[in-house]
């Protein structure tokens, strides 16, 4: 078999145009834009230390078995 072919990654063009195009890129680069697509939000002051006594209660209630498995927010009470 040619090497080329044997290398190759076939995309259908019909695909191709029916979903508006196709983008390859490495993993890693792949990595740095889902991570930039999520925005960062830094707290200073009295919101900080709530947030940070809110997320230290709920690991506590995690840790003692207080919490519940749920496999969609319909399964709340």
């Amino acid at each position: 078999m040619n090497n080329k072919l044997k290398n190759s990654i076939p995309i259908s063009k019909k695909n191709v145009q029916q979903k508006g195009g196709v983008v390859i890129l490495s993993l890693k680069e792949y990595k740095k834009l889902s991570e930039r697509a999520i925005p960062t939000y830094y707290l200073f002051g009295g919101e900080a230390e709530k947030a940070d006594k809110m997320v230290e209660e709920c690991l506590e209630e995690y840790r003692e078995g207080k919490t519940k498995k749920i496999k969609s927010l319909a399964d709340l009470d």
